[in-house]
């Protein structure tokens, strides 16, 4: 019903029904009369949020085609994408959420991605569509599970999330001086050096991320439902848009990056 839509509520129709002198017809126009949208209302909903992140996708895939044909490009679009992540973490939590950098982080983000999956595909022809087809089966399957109630954000996985993240973070910087160094030959690093069971410790070690980038996108979807629970300003749709763009662009590269180890 209208009751909900500021404009209509200052309507002869609602203010006759307030005061019980409303006509049987008036009556039927305000109950007819559309709801109040996240516009009217300026709170955040699932619909406007999936709308923001729609666009902020659209802009990723824009800058993706412009760094996959533009050499060079993708160093660019790191650099900033890196900084304007921090800038977007350390400004959602302080003010209200800003479109202009979300979209902006966006573009950096799409201008990597693009450099970065060229780079992959010349060298293994095909691994990007892997990625791509991978990285939508994930985030499908997680965002069906979370919908249907199977699977939701607690405390104690939570916990355990972050302890994970703070060890893979570790791994990685670990590698990334042995190969600088050259104390590791193989391009993969330790990925690619060490097996278990004969199966490279890259793709044990995905397969564990993966399943870290699907808990996260259960945080992502978690924290739009509250948001929405709550009845958060319609602005903070950004940072639901922003978190799961990081989180999927995340997962992308993982996924990009077993496929190519297991071409090996």
């Amino acid at each position: 019903m209208a009751t909900s839509n500021p404009a209509f509520s200052q309507s002869p129709a609602f203010q006759n029904a307030a005061t019980g002198s409303a006509s049987a017809q008036q009556l039927e126009e305000l109950f007819n009369a559309p709801s109040a949208t996240s516009v009217d209302t300026d709170r955040m909903t699932v619909e406007d949020t999936i709308r923001k992140t729609a666009v902020s996708f659209g802009v990723l895939l824009v800058g993706a085609v412009l760094g996959w044909w533009v050499p060079g490009l993708w160093v660019v679009g790191a650099l900033a994408g890196l900084v304007l992540a921090f800038v977007n973490i350390f400004h959602n939590r302080k003010k209200l959420p800003s479109p202009a950098l979300t979209l902006a982080y966006a573009g950096a983000q799409g201008l990597f991605i693009g450099g970065i999956s060229k780079f992959y595909e010349d060298l293994w022809s095909g691994v990007v569509i892997q990625a791509v087809i991978g990285t939508i089966v994930v985030v499908g399957v997680t965002l069906a599970l979370f919908a249907s109630g199977k699977i939701r954000a607690s405390a104690k996985a939570t916990k355990i999330f972050l302890i994970a993240m703070v060890g893979y973070l570790v791994f990685s910087l670990v590698n990334i001086v042995l190969v600088w160094t050259g104390a590791v030959n193989d391009p993969w690093g330790l990925r690619g050096t060490v097996h278990i069971f004969g199966i490279p410790l890259g793709l044990v070690i995905g397969v564990l991320v993966v399943i870290m980038c699907a808990y996260s996108l259960v945080l992502d979807f978690d924290a739009i439902q509250q948001g929405v629970k709550n009845r958060a300003p319609r602005a903070f749709g950004w940072a639901g848009a922003f978190g799961i763009m990081v989180t999927v662009v995340w997962l992308y590269l993982e996924l990009l990056r077993i496929f190519a180890i297991s071409r090996n």
